[in-house]
């Protein structure tokens, strides 16, 4: 069994922007990852989301195969990804939902798909409004990054990288029970994710784990629960990149536990 990995959990309501980036810094030496909390998403808000993501998932696939994703946008079925293409799984057991950029160049070559207000008369709404106000976050997230680096804290506007952020949220829904007893078995597999940073929203139920260490062998993975109303936030291979390897993009995954999961991911791409 898999021990929990304690982390640094980061209060961004708190003045203290030093011991912040002090502390995100630690975090991102080690392992990559920590908490956010008080940043400023309404819980009603968050609930809506769920609900609404949950309603979608709870479509007719026939429904939902109508929007198949194009130009990185749309659903994805059951299996159709695979993120470890070592693994011997036939696919990972998830389902998801892309969308991104609402406005500006981005989103006129890539336009967003959504389901019939028919179907789902909230929903468009509800997701954009979740995608506006997490940008807010993370801006606010890659202002301490920036002082966890030594950098003014307005580095990363000052160098374009949030003119026109190319935003991505995926609502993810893993299955619970799938009768695949002597398959190997990957809510997601193990991989690590290719932008600056991502922000997390679980709905409680464990799964997720981390490698520190993807050269170690065999793997030591850790479990990192969710703690509730808050974001885990982890770091993705260009932040690592842009930081010279300093900042650490970890592998993780996400293990099937028997009960259902859902979870929403918003990656600064």
């Amino acid at each position: 069994m898999a021990t929990a990995l304690r982390l640094p959990i980061i209060d961004l309501s708190s003045p203290d922007k030093i011991s912040n980036s002090q502390s995100i810094r630690q975090a991102c030496l080690e392992h990559g990852f920590f908490y956010v909390k008080n940043h400023g998403i309404d819980e009603e808000l968050m609930e809506m989301v769920f609900s609404e993501s949950n309603k979608f998932f709870c479509l007719p696939l026939e429904e939902k195969i109508l929007l198949l994703r194009r130009d990185l946008l749309g659903y994805t079925p059951l299996y159709a990804e695979k993120l470890d293409p070592s693994s011997s799984s036939k696919g990972d057991s998830k389902e998801s939902f892309y969308f991104g950029s609402l406005e500006g160049t981005l989103a006129q070559r890539h336009p967003n798909q959504w389901p019939s207000e028919d179907l789902l008369p909230l929903w468009r709404q509800t997701m954009e409004c979740y995608y506006k106000n997490v940008l807010s976050v993370g801006r606010k997230l890659l202002c301490l990054i920036a002082l966890a680096l030594n950098l003014d804290e307005n580095f990363f506007k000052q160098v374009g990288a949030l003119n026109e952020p190319a935003a991505v949220v995926r609502l993810l829904h893993y299955p619970g029970e799938l009768n695949l007893a002597n398959e190997e078995t990957y809510g997601a597999s193990a991989h690590s994710d290719y932008g600056m940073i991502t922000l997390l929203a679980t709905d409680g139920v464990p799964g997720l784990q981390v490698c520190r260490d993807k050269s170690k062998r065999p793997r030591v993975w850790e479990d990192v629960p969710g703690i509730n109303g808050a974001f885990v936030v982890n770091i993705g291979d260009m932040m690592e990149r842009w930081t010279n390897g300093l900042f650490r993009s970890t592998l993780h995954r996400v293990m099937p536990v028997g009960k259902e999961r859902y979870s929403v991911r918003y990656s600064f791409e």
